[in-house]
């Protein structure tokens, strides 16, 4: 009788869990990323790019906001250096976020590691660190099942609704305000994982910051916000750490 054999690389029962319970975790996230996800497809094509123009910097660039950055430089034929720097800029977050994954995954092989830095995305990070950030051990496969979890069915959302967004974008009214529903539904998500104080002082620094900076050139107000956001939660967390030792 002929039986078969569970491959090696297939998961076992407590990764399944851990990429399930990541799943289940984004679900109310894909809502807001898809929404935005939708937006840009339409954005893309209304730009002036033709459908496969669109469709390849899409599944090629999975930033929204590098995308929308890039689309007036691209139409005001600006140079392709001053593309790319914008899109870094933008995106210069993603630095500040890598180093924070890097302990749960440094034990990994860097072309592993580029893949989940590609597949990254702002929610993914925050629920992450929402559920292990003070986890004492890092790396466990658990972890990364579970960050799977998340970033996988984040990937194929936002690009199976930007796709949607570049062929069936011209069907859609512009006085729905998709944009408008995707920011309220991304704020929806991120405001109730504010229960700390540190948490609380960086969305409102990055928030102040961001409004503050929206006349800088390439978006750098962007940057500003998430390099003051860091920088209070971390002054918040080490001045309430010093807080507490002088009262114990």
């Amino acid at each position: 009788m002929l039986r078969y054999r569970i491959p090696s690389w297939w998961p076992d029962a407590s990764r399944r869990h851990s990429f399930r319970a990541g799943f289940v975790d984004v679900i109310p996230a894909l809502i807001a990323t898809s929404t935005w996800g939708f937006v840009t497809g339409i954005a893309l094509v209304k730009s002036g790019l033709t459908e496969s123009m669109a469709t390849l910097m899409t599944l090629t660039v999975f930033a929204g906001s590098a995308q929308l950055t890039s689309l007036p430089l691209i139409e005001s034929s600006a140079p392709l250096w001053l593309i790319f720097a914008a899109g870094m800029v933008v995106n210069i977050r993603f630095v500040i976020f890598g180093a924070a994954l890097h302990p749960y995954f440094r034990h990994m092989r860097w072309p592993r590691r580029l893949v989940l830095g590609y597949l990254s995305s702002d929610i993914s990070f925050v629920l992450f660190m929402a559920r292990y950030g003070d986890s004492k051990i890092k790396g466990g496969p658990e972890q990364l099942w579970y960050f799977l979890g998340i970033i996988v069915p984040g990937w194929i959302g936002w690009n199976t609704f930007s796709l949607l967004g570049i062929f069936l974008g011209s069907f859609i009214p512009a006085s729905w305000s998709l944009d408008f529903a995707a920011i309220l539904a991304l704020m929806a998500i991120i405001i109730p994982l504010v229960k700390t104080r540190p948490m609380a002082m960086c969305l409102i620094v990055a928030g102040v910051i961001a409004w503050v900076g929206q006349p800088l050139p390439l978006r750098m107000g962007l940057a500003a916000a998430v390099a003051g956001g860091v920088l209070a939660g971390v002054l918040t967390e080490k001045l309430l750490h010093t807080k507490h030792r002088r009262g114990a």
